[in-house]
C-alpha cells in the first residue's frame, strides 16, 4: 500500500515538476501550447483580490445570478410567494357534442407538442379511442427564439394546415383576436368555424373518450361505474405525480422544492404498490389514470430525473412501475395508423427539456441518455391478454356521445 501511495505521489509530483519545466520555457519566450492551453475566463478573482475580498465577490455574483434567475423561472413558470410553482388556468371550455360544436368526423384539429406530458394523454386518447382518421393533427416544434409568444412553433415539415400560421400564438390570435393569456398546447380547433373549442387536457381527453364515430374503438376509459374511483386517484396522480415532477423542477426555493419531492416519491411509492397486485391501476382493465400516468412515467428517467432533479429513485427502480410502463407502450389498436409507441419521442423531449428550459439549464448541454434504447420498452412482458376487449373497459353505441354525427 505504501508503495502504491508513493508511486501515485510521485507521479503527481512528476506533472508538477513537468508543468514548471513548461512555465520556465515559456517565460524564456517559447510559445505555449495552444492544444493543450486552457481558458482562465477574466482571471476576475486573481485581479481583484487585493481589492476586495473572494467571500464578498463570490457571495455578490451568487446573489446576481440567483436573482436573474429566479426572474427568469417566474417568466417561465409561475410562482407563489413561497416558491411553488402554480400551474395556470386555461381560458377556452368549449365541448364538442355542444350545439356550438357538433360531433363530426374530420371537423377538429389538434395541436400539439412531442415534449409536452399534457399533450401526450390527448394523443394517447384518440389513439387508444381509434380516431386518428377523425381528428387530424399537428406536431408542433418548441422553440421559443422563435415564436413570438410561448414557445411552440411549426417547422417547414409540419406547417399549420388551418391557418397558415407560423407559431402557435398566431392561431390563437387569429381563431380569437385580441388574446392575452398563455399560449399552450394541447389546443383543440373547429376548422369549420375557425374556432377554438378547448385547451385544457383533461377536459379534451373526456371529449375524445365520449366522442363515437364510425370506425373508432369502443374503448371507454372512464366507465361510469369508476367514476368516484377515477377521479379521486387522478387528483393524487396530478398533484403529487403529473404536476409535482413541474413543482419540483420549477420550484425558487428549498422548501418549495423539497415539498413536491416528498409528494412525488410518496405517490410513486403508492402506485407502485397498486401494480405489484394488479395489471392496471384500478385492477385488470386499463382507465384513465393509467392514461394519465403514462406520459410522466415514460419521460422520468430520460428528462425528468435530470432537469427536474427527481433523481432520489428512479422508475427502474421500481419493478413493477417499469413493467406497467412497458405494457402501456406495447398496446396495439387494430386498424389505427398511430400506435402507443409512436406517441413519444423521448430522445426528442430529452433535448428539448435540455436546449428549451434555458433557466434550468443555461449551459445547453444534453445528457446523453437514458435513450428509447436504454429503456427497452419492447422487452417482452407477460401482463395478460393484448385484445382491447381484455385489457379496456368497452362502451356501447348508446352510452356514447352520438349527438348530431355528421360526416364533414
Amino acid at each position: 500500500m505504501n508503495r502504491t501511495h508513493s508511486r501515485v505521489r510521485g507521479s503527481s509530483c512528476i506533472a508538477s515538476r513537468s508543468g514548471s519545466r513548461r512555465g520556465l520555457a515559456v517565460g524564456a519566450g517559447a510559445k505555449p501550447d495552444e492544444g493543450s492551453a486552457s481558458s482562465k475566463g477574466f482571471s476576475i478573482l486573481e485581479i481583484t483580490n487585493k481589492l476586495l475580498p473572494q467571500g464578498v465577490l463570490v457571495q455578490g455574483v451568487k446573489l446576481g445570478w440567483r436573482s436573474a434567475w429566479q426572474l427568469m423561472v417566474r417568466e417561465l413558470a409561475p410562482q407563489s410567494k413561497t416558491g411553488a410553482y402554480v400551474r395556470p388556468k386555461y381560458s377556452f371550455d368549449g365541448r364538442i357534442g355542444d350545439a356550438a360544436f357538433p360531433a363530426a368526423s374530420g371537423r377538429y384539429h389538434l395541436y400539439l407538442g412531442n415534449a409536452c406530458g399534457w399533450c401526450h394523454r390527448v394523443l394517447l386518447t384518440l389513439v387508444l379511442r381509434g380516431l386518428a382518421g377523425h381528428v387530424s393533427v399537428s406536431q408542433l416544434t418548441d422553440d421559443a427564439e422563435k415564436a413570438r409568444r410561448g414557445g411552440w412553433v411549426f417547422d417547414a415539415q409540419n406547417p399549420d394546415p388551418v391557418f397558415g400560421a407560423q407559431d402557435l400564438w398566431e392561431v390563437y390570435d387569429t381563431a380569437s383576436p385580441g388574446f392575452r393569456g398563455r399560449c399552450t398546447a394541447p389546443l383543440l380547433l373547429d376548422k369549420q368555424t375557425r374556432r377554438i373549442v378547448c385547451n385544457e387536457s383533461s377536459d379534451i381527453l373526456r371529449m375524445l373518450n365520449r366522442l363515437q364515430l364510425p370506425g373508432a374503438t369502443h374503448v371507454d376509459l372512464y366507465p361510469e361505474a369508476l367514476h368516484g374511483q377515477i377521479d379521486e386517484l387522478n387528483d393524487m396522480i396530478y398533484e403529487d405525480i403529473n404536476n409535482g415532477v413541474y413543482r419540483s423542477g420549477f420550484a425558487t426555493t428549498q422548501a418549495a422544492y423539497d415539498d413536491a419531492q416528498t409528494g412525488l416519491y410518496r405517490a410513486l411509492g403508492e402506485v407502485e404498490a397498486r401494480l405489484s397486485k394488479t395489471r392496471f391501476l384500478l385492477g385488470d382493465k386499463c382507465t384513465e389514470c393509467d392514461v394519465r400516468l403514462y406520459p410522466t412515467i415514460a419521460r422520468f428517467d430520460a428528462v425528468y430525473a435530470t432537469i427536474f432533479k427527481c433523481s432520489r429513485k428512479r422508475i427502474s427502480d421500481y419493478p413493477h412501475l417499469t413493467i406497467w410502463l412497458k405494457d402501456m407502450y406495447q398496446i396495439k389498436v387494430p386498424g389505427s395508423s398511430l400506435q402507443v409507441s409512436d406517441t413519444l419521442d423521448v430522445d426528442a423531449a430529452r433535448r428539448s427539456y435540455s436546449t428549451n428550459l434555458f433557466p434550468l439549464n443555461p449551459s445547453g448541454i444534453i445528457p446523453s441518455g437514458p435513450t428509447a434504447a436504454d429503456l427497452h420498452l419492447d422487452d417482452p412482458v407477460q401482463r395478460g391478454s393484448r385484445e382491447l376487449t381484455d385489457m379496456f373497459h368497452q362502451t356501447l353505441h348508446t352510452q356514447a356521445l352520438q349527438t348530431n354525427v355528421l360526416i364533414a
